[in-house]
This record gives C-alpha cells, structure tokens and sequence, in this order.
C-alpha cells in the first residue's frame, strides 16, 4: 500500500526539496522524524503573565504525545497581552487586536510549513479565541488546549481573585479598606500562576472549547497547576496524530452552527463572560459561518444558569473541577435538551457520548437545571434606539435589571476613570464612555478598572455604565458594553448629551435613548465623524478592517480555504 499523502510532503520529498531536508537536519531530526507527520504545538510560553506560564512543561507533553503516537512535533509560540497589566492605559488597546494576530500568526507558520496538524494552547483571555481561530482558518488535524487556571487566594478567611484587589481600589478611596489590608490583598489574591480563576474571559473561553468539541473532553476546568495537566497534554498530542490517520474530523466539522449555539449556552449557563459574545461570532466567522450578536441573543434567552460562579456568583474554576467539572454542565445540559448532545468532538465521539459518565450537579457550584438560579442564563443581549445592532449586559448576580437615569458622556476611558476616581458622579447616573469601540478605541478596550472602581466604591448597582468597548469578564454591576454600531461608526452612542435620560432594561431587553426623533435627527445632521487617533503602526491597519463588534470585530472575508486543500487544486504537489 502507498503511503498516504501527507501536507508536509510538499516540503521533503523530491530531489529540490534538498535544502529543506538540510534545514530540517539542522534542527536536529534524522531520516525518521524527517519522514514523520509534521505537527506544530503552538503555545504562549513566557513570563509577560502567569496565565500563560503554565504552558511550557505542558507544550513538552503535548510533544510528548505527538512522538509517541508516531509523529513529529514542531514548537513555536506566538504573542500574548496581559489584560491585567494592559490594563486602565492605552495598552488595553492591544489586547483585542492580539486575538487577531494569534490567528493570523498560527495561520502563517501551519501553512508557511505545510504542517500535517497542530495543538494550540490558550491561557490569558484573548489567546483562547486566538488560538481556536487560527486552528479553525487552518482547518488542519487539530486540539485546542487551555493551560488552566490560577487557585483562589485566601484573604482573611475567605477564597479571593484578583478582581478583590481591582474592587478593593475603589474600597480604599472610599475609607471602607484601608492600604495596609490593599497591600495585603494584592499580595494573596493570586497565589499561582494561572489565567484568573473565576469566570471571566479565559474560564469562559475554556468552556466554550469543550462545548465546541475542540478540546480534550473535561480538561478545561483543570486548574493549571495540577499535574493531571501532564497527561492531558500528551493525550492531546497522542489525539491529534489519530485525527490525521482517521482524516478528521478537522476543525470545520466541529465548528457548525449547532454546536456554536451549545457554545453560546455554556457561556450563558455560568454566567460567563460578555466577550463571548464577541469571540464565539469570530470563531464561527473563520469557519465561513455567518453567526451575530442576534443568534448569540437567542441562545442566551433560553439558556437556565445553573452555574453559581464569580463575578456574579460564589465559587471558581478549581470548585468546579472538584465538583466533576465542565462535564457536570454539559451533561446536565444535554439532558434537560439545552445542549445538542449529537455534536462531535476532536475524540470522534459525541459530546454526549463523551460526557455521559459526569456525576450529577451538586447543587450548590452548579445547580440542577429543574433549581436554575436564573431561567434565562447570566448574560442579555440588549436593543433599542441606542444600540440597533446590539449590546450586552451581563445579569448574572444583579439585583435589579432596571436602571434609568441622566446621562454623563465621556469621549474616554481616562476622563471616566478620572471622575469616578474624584467621585464627580452621583446616584443615579448613566455613566456614558464612547469612542472606545473597534474602530473608535481603536481596540475597544475593556473597562475593569472604572467598573471595578464603581463597584469598590459601593455604587455597582446605584450608577449604570455604558460604552461601545467592551468589559471584562471579572465586571459586574449595570454595566452595558460592546453597543454596535460604536459612536465612531456614526452609531446613535455619538448623539447623546449630558442630561439626556437613558433607560436600561435587563428584563425587557432594551437600551433606549429617551430623546425625541426629531431633536436626535437635528444632531444627526450636526455629527462630524471624529479624526482617528492612530494614523499609523498597528492600530492604525485594524483600524481600517476592524468591523463592528455584533459580528465579533473581525477583520477579514472568513472562510478562508489554503489553495492546497481544496479539491479543485492542481499544483504540483497536491
């Protein structure tokens, strides 16, 4: 029997390809590794943040893995932002624009050397998307790989992350804590290395994988330190090279319009974190699949939270894995008809074949779907005059969903962050940050640091906060972010003014400028778009493709298809 066709042949067979053979020598592989199926294990390995610094020993493993199941494993790394320090400064900026460059950096060096598969690992909040993406453009043999969360911090007794220390900045500027016990708490909150421990941006993420299918079943909520890390790793490399005897299923067989909606129920079934919202459309847009704010709305409106998690609840990832893991969710989930069980995963089984063994929801991390703690999930997506195209508001732990009030505008982040700092603000008010979107930002940061403030200052639910950025997945409060279209787009968050009265209306859904037609037809013809604010380097280029945030701010066609694997394709060495 021939051999079968391997991607990375283009690169070693032939008496041409002499040179590349030399170069692959020179790496240190002999004949045998040379003729091996070549997988790229791409991870963010560094010191820029310990969300990411669980990756090395794990990389090693995943290469482990690959070998012994008969491949060769090729590692590389790509870029992370830490959002944690990016953050409160112009460097938030770079933080979304990361998630693309993950993408287009692995699309780059999988198709630059032709590899036959890859193991892709995320650890800090955009990488995950980034990484999910880029193994969906590639569409090769793939398993994406979270390297894990952090532990809880013990502060006085009680469990902590690092939102106590943003939310306890606000407390000492109020006189409800003092510095000492601040230098405390930024000394305990986050005792390991890890991404942040609740459910914010990178634990969401985590979970989204599992319910995509791409990742190994029930890894996600794993804590990064545990050494069963280890052989999950391996079994990742060990699954990958299956993927490329079997022929599939490749990414694209995984990502489909069914098992996005079963992403977007996990995220709205703990509660998770308001930039899913913009990173599930994005990962389905790679896939060629038109999937917006509006399908995401529905999904989270008839999805039970059952998952009693932080920001909005109690508990984090390690009381998660301690009580049976994601699986325990999707599980309960599939069941209650929530999930669609039917979807396959990078195993070659179902998600519910997968997680039919999970033990039952304990009841107090995750609760029964029959004892939802809401029947309509954590998250809403909202509509109204101010925001056509959409916007979010996560409801998960609020008190009340109705907030109206006059508006403060700030055209920033800083001149916001400086009031509430001064507590220049009263209750009641509409705080109001625009020109933060994709293309306005550009970047669209996210807003931690005033919403964390608002909050230590114990006015989380006595202001509202909206803008056309995004928030983290640590935010709670009335918070309203990622309003499409943004205000630089000419979108109705450009007309508003100080005093104008704005509603917010969780139960209903709806976000509503209470202005008349005809006064905000007569600023509308007055509105001069604002001048960008970078006219070169790399914010100035996603400026330019950055598209609005209700279809995941991307910024290419989607669907992108490699010459050499498509059908039709006669090159030389198909």
């Amino acid at each position: 029997m021939s051999k079968p066709r391997l991607r990375s042949d283009v690169t070693r067979e032939g008496l041409d390809r002499t040179p590349h053979r030399a170069f692959m020598r020179a790496t240190g592989l002999d004949d045998a590794a040379i003729a091996r199926p070549m997988v790229g294990v791409v991870s963010m390995k560094g010191d820029i943040t310990p969300c990411n610094m669980t990756h090395g020993p794990q990389a090693e493993a995943a290469k482990q893995g690959i070998a012994e199941a008969g491949g060769t494993a090729r590692e590389f790394t790509t870029i992370s932002i830490s959002d944690g320090i990016g953050m409160n400064h112009e460097g938030m900026k770079f933080s979304l624009v990361s998630r693309e460059l993950i993408a287009d950096s692995i699309e780059a060096v999988v198709h630059g050397h032709a590899y036959d598969g890859l193991v892709a690992f995320g650890g800090c909040d955009k990488t995950l998307p980034g990484a999910m993406m880029g193994l969906v453009r590639c569409n090769v043999p793939g398993v994406f790989l979270y390297g894990g969360s952090a532990l809880p911090g013990l502060f006085r007794g009680r469990d902590v992350t690092v939102l106590d220390a943003y939310e306890a900045v606000g407390a000492v500027q109020t006189g409800a804590m003092d510095e000492a016990s601040l230098a405390e708490l930024e000394r305990v909150c986050k005792p390991t290395v890890g991404a942040c421990a609740g459910q914010f941006t990178a634990n969401t993420m985590a979970m989204v994988s599992e319910a995509l299918g791409l990742t190994v079943p029930n890894a996600s909520m794993v804590p990064g330190v545990y050494a069963a890390r280890t052989a999950i790793a391996r079994r990742a490399g060990a699954l990958v090279m299956e993927i490329i005897r079997r022929g599939g299923p490749l990414p694209r067989d995984l990502v489909t319009p069914r098992s996005l909606e079963n992403a977007c129920a996990i995220v709205a079934a703990t509660g998770g974190s308001s930039n899913a919202a913009l990173h599930i459309p994005a990962i389905a847009h790679e896939a060629g699949i038109r999937f917006t704010i509006d399908d995401v709305a529905e999904v989270f409106a008839r999805t039970p939270l059952i998952g009693d998690l932080r920001p909005g609840g109690r508990y984090v990832a390690k009381d998660v894995h301690e009580v049976g893991g994601a699986s325990v969710i999707i599980r309960a989930l599939i069941e209650a008809g929530v999930l669609d069980g039917t979807c396959p995963t990078v195993t070659g089984r179902s998600l519910a074949e997968e997680h039919a063994g999970a033990p039952e929801p304990d009841g107090r991390v995750i609760r029964s779907v029959a004892e939802a703690i809401r029947p309509d999930g954590g998250l809403a997506v909202l509509k109204g005059n101010l925001a056509p195209d959409g916007a979010l508001l996560k409801v998960a732990g609020l008190k009340t969903l109705v907030h109206e009030g006059p508006a403060r505008v700030f055209d920033s982040e800083e001149d916001c962050a400086d009031a509430v700092r001064r507590r220049a603000y009263a209750e009641g008010d509409v705080l109001v940050i625009r020109h933060e979107g994709p293309r306005g930002g550009p970047g669209m940061r996210e807003m931690l640091g005033v919403t964390a403030l608002i909050y230590g200052q114990q006015m989380g639910e006595k202001v509202a906060l909206l803008t056309d950025g995004r928030f983290s997945g640590a935010t709670r409060g009335i918070c309203v972010g990622h309003i499409a279209p943004e205000a630089a787009a000419g979108g109705p968050l450009a007309l508003v003014r100080d005093g104008d009265r704005i509603r917010v209306d969780g139960a209903a859904r709806r976000l509503d400028l209470l202005v008349d037609a005809a006064e905000l037809a007569r600023r509308r013809a007055g509105w001069v778009a604002p001048p960008p604010r970078h006219r070169a380097g790399l914010l100035s280029k996603y400026m330019q493709t950055v598209s609005q945030a209700d279809i995941g701010a991307v910024t290419h066609a989607g669907g992108a298809v490699w010459p050499a694997d498509r059908p039709d394709h006669g090159g030389e060495r198909e």
